[in-house]
């Protein structure tokens, strides 16, 4: 391991730099002009670089994507700071105290000796007396817009699951799938474009729920199927390139039996 750091040190230095990155005339114009919602893309983009270097493992790479992911709350605390509007102290206790209050068999008086399920329940009725005190009345309010479109879904279902608003099980949703499979397949045959979008976001939603009961992450079952076809695809060009040819040089019927090829030989591995 590298040398410790003083980890108050090297915040306070971060935090000197972006001030002066910031500084309306001496410091990177590009840095001055953004605003809270040109940097927000940014913040979203490199959460997902922190995703997929604990996804590979690549722990060397860790460090730096953690601190990318940092700099964003810095960013956006000194644009803050700058309007007289809140600063980085703001924000640490902000979560500081956030922790405590939702942790009281560890930071109270009760008692850490609770089963799992109890431990959810009182954390949602924490969370519940936090949503009171944002005016937030309506079950699904305070899911975040911003969220990934699956995501989003399954916390909106685990909201509406809570009060009651649920399928008994996984049997049930399967029928529904089969349902929204049938309106997707009449949308397509006839009623346009609009009613085939409705139609095919209906059935990612209860996609996402099936997922939901079958306890699977939807978003995280799509991102490894994702590096599935990337890794299967990237054997079909090393093989057709080891011909000399590409894709476009290829056919499906060939490319199919690379895909296969690949597939046997990826199960021949993990067997």
């Amino acid at each position: 391991m590298a040398e410790r750091r003083d980890p108050a040190a090297e915040l306070t230095r971060l935090l000197d730099i972006m001030a002066a990155l910031r500084d309306p005339d001496t410091g990177c114009p590009w840095d001055v002009e953004q605003d809270f919602a040109s940097i927000a893309p940014y913040t979203i983009e490199e959460a997902h670089e922190v995703e997929d270097a604990i996804q590979r493992e690549a722990w060397d790479e860790l460090p730096g994507e953690l601190g990318d992911l940092l700099l964003q709350v810095v960013f956006q605390a000194q644009i803050a700071r700058e309007a007289g509007m809140f600063d980085f102290a703001d924000c640490a206790a902000a979560i500081s105290d956030k922790l405590v209050f939702r942790h009281p068999h560890v930071f109270g008086s009760e008692s850490r000796d609770k089963s799992a399920e109890q431990q959810v329940k009182d954390w949602e009725a924490i969370k519940a007396v936090e949503r009171a005190g944002k005016a937030e009345r309506g079950t699904l309010d305070g899911v975040a817009l911003g969220l990934p479109a699956l995501t989003r879904a399954l916390k909106l279902q685990n909201r509406a699951a809570r009060v009651g608003f649920d399928w008994p099980g996984p049997g049930d949703v399967l029928a529904k799938i089969t349902e929204e499979t049938a309106e997707l397949v009449e949308a397509r045959d006839g009623l346009g474009p609009e009613a085939m979008e409705e139609e095919f976001g209906d059935l990612l939603f209860v996609m996402a729920n099936l997922g939901r009961h079958l306890k699977i992450d939807p978003e995280q079952a799509l991102r490894r199927a994702n590096a599935k076809f990337t890794r299967r695809f990237g054997a079909i060009e090393a093989e057709l390139a080891a011909q000399g040819r590409r894709p476009e040089d290829s056919d499906l019927a060939e490319m199919d039996r690379l895909w296969d090829a690949a597939k046997a030989a990826e199960k021949a591995t993990a067997g």
